[in-house]
């Protein structure tokens, strides 16, 4: 067996009037994140983390913008790539998540994200966050990025 790392990163913007989905979870904030599916970008970045440590295809890909997929979940969406691991015989063996925001504070929901996220991914995944300090898209407030690193253990 051999060792990859694969990098997702995913961004949206916050829009009024949606639920804030991250890491799996609702985050109690005014405004929700806009996407086809339920925008959650933690969920979004490690599936693409995984995907890409297991040469797969990207989330666009897997997950396209149709009927079929409209207001899929991000837990459904890491469900679906696990199995997709699955069957090609790879094994997570951790991934890293950090979430760029200004607002909401991360710190209060980073154990339960850790647990929802390491529940589903089968392998430890940790939590960081970090803000712009002001600059950009997310320093202003108008979205929420983030980026994942996973390691796989692909068969030989």
């Amino acid at each position: 067996m051999g060792l990859r790392v694969g990098m997702g990163t995913d961004a949206h913007r916050l829009e009024a009037g949606r639920p804030l989905m991250l890491g799996t979870l609702a985050v109690e904030h005014d405004a929700g994140l806009a996407g086809h599916s339920d925008g959650d970008v933690v969920a979004h970045a490690v599936c693409d983390a995984l995907l890409s440590a297991s040469g797969g295809p990207d989330i666009g890909v897997l997950f396209p913008g149709t009927a079929e997929w409209a207001g899929v979940t991000g837990a459904q969406m890491i469900t679906h790539v696990m199995a997709r691991l699955g069957d090609e015989g790879a094994i997570p063996a951790n991934v890293h998540v950090i979430v760029m925001c200004e607002r909401p504070r991360i710190g209060p929901h980073r154990e339960a994200m850790e647990q929802a996220l390491t529940a589903l991914v089968g392998a430890p995944v940790s939590v960081h966050a970090t803000t712009t300090d002001g600059m950009g898209f997310i320093g202003r407030g108008e979205g929420i990025g983030c980026q994942a690193v996973a390691l796989v253990e692909m068969p030989a």
